[in-house]
This record gives structure tokens, sequence and C-alpha cells, in this order.
């Protein structure tokens, strides 16, 4: 650190992370265990911004320097007081200009050893697109691949659960990956917030271990995975999963319970299946919702629509599918995914150290 200013790379000597951006702003996206703490609300920088491009920046400035001082003074009875004379915080806002810089000149005057993120967010951001563009390719990834419904996230979580290094995607991005993987009342995050998921993930990975992830396509949802890490995934050695038909239909049930619980719901899903599919057969595929014949309605959905998908994009896509391990397992429920992955797991290790 130097005459109180900090680089992204210095973040973790600091105590806490204060992001004084507003709530909106830290709500897209932000440093993992930063504290939100805005200097201007949603509408207060909203009005800011309108008055300094439209009537005048003198004006604005002075507008704000209020509004700041007011909250700063809030913080400070509010959060900071309990904190020692030892604390060091960072404070950061979105490019390291005025809000953070008014909240570390008074942390600082204080006697707190306070530091502005040179760059505020979007020197994080710069950080997060070029460890995103290298770091991918130092892990050996296992893609574990397989039609729709072989149970290939609940597998992951058995896996970490097993000691595994695991990258759920469908986790970090609160999708399930399909036109029907909307997760109810759980929104996606951002693209920019998913990627700071992804990439606080892959720092915790160890790079001499293998790393098990499910392959995807590019778009998990409405969310975007980075290309070098696609790229690195869609090279690595593939293991699939093909458990019997009716066994990933009543896996599909349970997993899928919300929309039993909701055909309405459903029926807003298959909408999105209406440049694939004719009028008449998503009639007769929400006619079978609402009839409760949810057992024929899976099927036709896996044989009509997932499994030929699966078939074209795995074979284009992954070059470790031409020739994958196989895993037959004669059920997908809990104790049935258990021991699938204490059969990988063991497998891996009866491996010669250089496969």
């Amino acid at each position: 650190m130097k005459n109180g200013i900090a680089g992204i790379d210095e973040r973790d000597a600091f105590d806490d992370i204060i992001d004084v951006r507003t709530p909106a702003e830290f709500a897209e996206d932000h440093i993992p265990g930063a504290i939100n703490c805005p200097v201007l609300d949603n509408d207060q920088r909203i009005e800011i911004g309108t008055m300094y491009k439209q009537l005048s920046p003198f004006e604005a400035k002075k507008l704000g320097a209020a509004y700041i001082a007011e909250s700063i003074a809030r913080h400070l009875r509010e959060s900071f007081l309990t904190r020692p004379r030892q604390w060091r915080p960072l404070i950061m806002c979105w490019r390291g200009g005025e809000r953070s810089g008014a909240m570390t000149h008074v942390l600082r005057r204080i006697g707190w050893n306070a530091a502005q993120l040179d760059g505020g967010y979007k020197s994080y951001r710069r950080h997060v697109i070029d460890q995103l563009e290298t770091l991918p390719a130092q892990f050996h990834f296992t893609v574990v691949g397989g039609a729709t419904g072989n149970g290939k996230s609940r597998l992951l979580q058995a896996l970490a659960r097993q000691g595994q290094q695991v990258l759920d995607l469908e986790a970090l991005a609160c999708h399930k990956g399909s036109v029907l993987g909307v997760l109810p009342d759980t929104p996606q995050p951002s693209q920019k917030r998913f990627e700071t998921l992804l990439l606080a993930t892959l720092a915790r990975l160890d790079p001499a271990r293998p790393v098990y992830v499910e392959a995807e396509s590019r778009k998990i949802g409405q969310v975007f995975l980075p290309t070098p890490l696609l790229e690195r995934i869609r090279a690595s050695a593939c293991l699939c999963i093909d458990a019997p038909f009716d066994a990933r239909v009543d896996f599909l049930l349970r997993d899928y319970d919300y929309f039993v619980a909701d055909p309405n719901t459903l029926d807003t899903r298959l909408d999105a299946l209406r440049d694939l599919h004719s009028r008449e057969t998503l009639a007769k595929w929400k006619t079978y919702a609402h009839a409760g014949e949810w057992r024929t309605l899976v099927a036709e959905l896996l044989q009509q629509h997932y499994d030929p998908l699966y078939q074209r994009s795995q074979a284009r896509n992954f070059s470790g599918f031409g020739t994958p391990k196989t895993y037959a397992p004669a059920d997908l429920d809990d104790a049935s995914i258990d021991a699938l992955a204490a059969r990988i797991v063991g497998d891996a290790a009866a491996l010669p150290p250089s496969s």
C-alpha cells in the first residue's frame, strides 16, 4: 500500500473490504466477502448522475457530497464505532473515485489505516477476466457425461462428499442447464457475478488433483461459460453414466417434483420449445401434465427431445466422448449414486500415475 492506495493483489492484507457502491451495483457483482456500506443509495446515484449531465457538475457535486457525508456518518455510528484502533479496511467504489475517496479520507483522519482500492470495482473486474483467461489451463478435468436424467449433478455432490474436487457449474449458475432447468424462487446470478463465483471456486482447487465437472453447453440458463474454461473441459477425458431408461424417468420425477406440484409453471417452460417441436406436440405434453400423466410426459420428453439433443451435442463438442469409460448403475436413488461415486473414485485411484 502506498499513500493510502492499494492494488487488487493486496486485498487479502486488509481486515475488511468495504464496498461503498449502491445496493444495486453490489447486487450485480462484488468481491467475495465484501461488506456493502453504500454512500449513495440507488435513487441518489441516478439523481446525481442526471444532475451532473443535464444541469451542472458543480451542483451535482455539492448535493452528492451532502448525501455522502450523511451516509458516512451513519455508517460510523452503526457499523464502525466498535472497530479497534488496528482495524485495516480497504474501501472501494466503481472506479476508485469520489465515493471511496471520501470514505477513505474520513477513516484515515480518524486514525484507521484505511486504503482506497486503486481502480475500484473496475480493476477487480479486469482481474476476474484475466484470471479466467489463464487459470482453466492449470486443471485436469474429468468430465461426467450421460444423457438427461442420469443424476450427473447428484453424482458431483456425492463425489464432493467423498473428498473429491468438484466444479459444479449448475450450482454456481443456479440452473439445471436445460430449457426446463429454471429453479423455483431462485434467480440466476448476473454474468459478472457468475464469473466472480466461478473464479472463487477455481482459486480454491488444487491443480495437482483432478477436478470432476459435468458436461455442459456454452450457456447455462442465461449465463455463459468463459471460452477458455469451456475449451479446456471439452478437450478433457470423459466418463459416461448410462442408467436404465425407467431409472432415469424415476429420477427426473423426483428431481423436478416442483413441476409436478405446479403444472402451470411447466406450461410456460414448455413454450420455450416451440421452435423445436410442433404446437400439437407441446399441447399434448401440457395435457399429460395437467392430467397427471407424468411418467408418459417425462418418457416422451427424453425420447423426443433430450436424448437426440444430447447425442448431437456430445459427439460434436467433447473430444473425449468417443471412448468414455461407461458406468451403468441399476438405479439412481441416493444410495446408488453414493456407491457409483465410490466406484469412480476407486477406479481413478487404481490408474497408474501417468494416466
